[in-house]
C-alpha cells in the first residue's frame, strides 16, 4: 500500500486524490479489499487524462493480476484479467492462431481501462474496443462476483462503465482467425481536397489514420491494409488523393513498420511498438467525435482557431469508427470522425483554449473521449448521451451505497 502523494497519470498532468493506491495479486485479494473498504474504485494504466479513474479511498491497480489467456477456438472468444496489457496478450493470441479485431494506437493500455472508457484504433467499418466485449466478469460492492453477458438486459448500458459498476476483473473479447498487415504513409493531401473526401481517405484501407496541424495540407496518411488469408501481400495505390505514397520507414524503438512490409496484426495496428514505451507523456491529449456525415464541416470550423491551437500542439490525429449500440459510446447510433489533439504540456493553455475549441464543435454534437480532458459541464454532457438517465438508473441499482462512486461521476455525469 502507498501513498498517493506522488500517484499520477501517465502523463503527471493529474494527480490522484485516493488515499491510497494498491495492487492485488488475485482477484480473491480484490474481493476483498472491496468488501473491507468504504470507497473503491478500478485504476487502468493511467493514461487518462483526467480523473476519470480517481475516486476517494481506495484505487484498485489490477495489473498485478495473472492474465490467465483462455482462447475458445469454437466460440470466437478470448478471456484474460482485465489489468492485461493489449500489448502483453497479442503475441500470445497470435500464436495460438487468433487475433483482435483492432488495438488502439498505444498497445500499453490496458484492456479492462480502454473498454471502460470508449478507448478505440481506427477504421470505418470498425467499432471501438468495447465493441468487442462479449462478457465482463466484476466484483460487486459486497465483494461477491457477478458476469455480465452479451445478450442480458442493459448490457449495452453496462460494458462502457467508467467504473461505475463494480471492479472489472475479466473480460471476454471476440476474437478472430489471425491476419498479417502492411503499413504506408502518404502525403501531404491538400487540406481542401482531404477535407472533401474524409469519408473516402478513410475507406481507403483496413485501418486509417491522417495527421495535420490545420495548415494548408494534412501532412500523413496511414493506411493500415489487410493482407488476405494466403495471400504474399496486397496491393496498394502510388497516390491518395493526390497525396504521393512516401518512402517508407522502418521499425524502430518509437514507431511501428511503416515501409509496406508485411508483419502480424499486432505489429502493424498499433503506431508504437509493444516491446518499448513511445515517450515520456510530456503531453497533454483532448479528443473530439463528430458524425461523419459532418466531418469536413467539423474540421474547417477547427481550422479557424488554427493560430490558437498551433502553438501547442504536437499533433492531432484523425480516425474514424463504426456507429455501436452502447449506451455511453462517443460512437453511439453513428458513424463518426475522431479528432485526437495531442498538445504540448501545456494544461492551462489547453484548458484555455478548450471551451472555445468544443464551442465549434457543438453545432455538430461533438462529442467529448471519456478519458481524455474536455470543458463541457454535466448540462453539455446529458445533451449529447440521451441515454444517460438509463445509466443512472443501472448504477444506482448495482451500487446502492456508492461504493465505486467517483468524482468524475457525480460532477460529470451526475451519477
Amino acid at each position: 500500500m502507498r501513498s498517493t502523494a506522488r500517484e499520477r497519470n501517465w502523463s503527471g498532468t493529474v494527480t490522484y486524490s485516493a488515499e491510497r493506491v494498491v495492487r492485488p495479486r488475485s482477484i480473491d485479494e480484490a474481493a476483498e479489499l472491496v468488501a473491507g473498504s468504504g470507497r473503491v474504485h478500478g485504476l487502468g494504466t493511467r493514461h487518462s487524462f483526467n480523473d476519470v479513474a480517481d475516486a476517494p479511498g481506495i484505487l484498485l491497480d489490477l495489473t498485478g493480476i495473472p492474465t490467465d489467456l483462455v482462447v475458445d477456438p469454437e466460440a470466437g472468444t478470448a478471456s484474460m484479467g482485465a489489468g492485461t496489457r493489449y500489448g502483453a496478450v497479442a503475441p500470445a493470441l497470435d500464436r495460438a492462431g487468433f487475433a483482435l479485431h483492432n488495438t488502439g494506437s498505444l498497445p500499453h493500455i490496458s484492456l479492462g481501462g480502454a473498454i471502460a472508457t470508449g478507448t478505440h484504433g481506427s477504421g470505418t467499418a470498425l467499432g471501438s474496443l468495447s465493441t468487442a466485449v462479449r462478457s465482463l466478469e466484476l466484483i460487486g460492492p459486497d465483494g461477491s462476483t457477478r458476469t455480465l453477458r452479451r445478450g442480458d438486459p442493459d448490457f449495452d448500458g453496462s460494458v462502457l462503465h467508467l467504473g461505475l459498476f463494480g471492479i472489472v476483473t475479466r473480460v471476454e473479447v471476440d476474437v478472430q482467425p489471425t491476419y498479417r498487415m502492411r503499413q504506408d504513409r502518404f502525403g501531404p493531401v491538400p487540406w481542401d481536397v482531404f477535407t472533401a473526401n474524409v469519408a473516402a481517405v478513410h475507406a481507403a484501407a483496413y485501418s486509417v489514420c491522417a495527421f495535420t496541424l490545420f495548415g494548408d495540407e494534412v501532412g500523413e496518411v496511414l493506411l493500415k491494409s489487410r493482407v488476405p488469408a494466403g495471400a504474399e501481400d496486397v496491393a496498394v495505390p502510388e497516390d491518395l488523393f493526390g497525396g504521393p505514397r512516401l518512402p517508407g520507414l522502418a521499425a524502430d524503438g518509437h514507431h511501428t513498420a511503416r515501409d509496406g512490409s508485411v508483419g502480424p496484426w499486432w505489429d502493424r495496428l498499433p503506431h508504437f511498438p509493444i516491446d518499448t514505451v513511445p515517450s515520456h507523456g510530456s503531453e497533454v491529449q483532448s479528443e473530439h467525435f463528430v458524425p461523419l456525415r459532418h466531418a469536413a464541416a467539423a474540421l474547417d470550423a477547427l481550422r479557424g482557431l488554427a493560430d490558437r491551437i498551433q502553438p501547442h500542439l504536437h499533433v492531432c490525429e484523425l480516425r474514424t469508427m463504426a456507429a455501436d449500440p452502447l449506451w455511453l459510446s462517443p460512437t453511439q447510433g453513428e458513424d463518426v470522425l475522431c479528432i485526437a489533439f495531442t498538445w504540448q504540456k501545456h494544461p492551462e493553455a489547453v484548458a484555455a483554449l478548450l471551451p472555445d475549441l468544443e464551442a465549434r464543435l457543438a453545432p455538430f454534437g461533438g462529442r467529448p473521449h471519456w478519458g481524455k480532458t474536455s470543458s463541457l459541464d454535466a448540462d453539455a454532457v446529458e445533451a449529447l448521451w440521451p441515454r444517460l438517465p438509463e445509466v443512472r438508473r443501472l448504477v444506482a441499482a448495482a451500487d446502492p451505497d456508492r461504493v465505486f462512486a467517483s468524482s468524475f461521476g457525480a460532477r460529470v455525469l451526475r451519477t
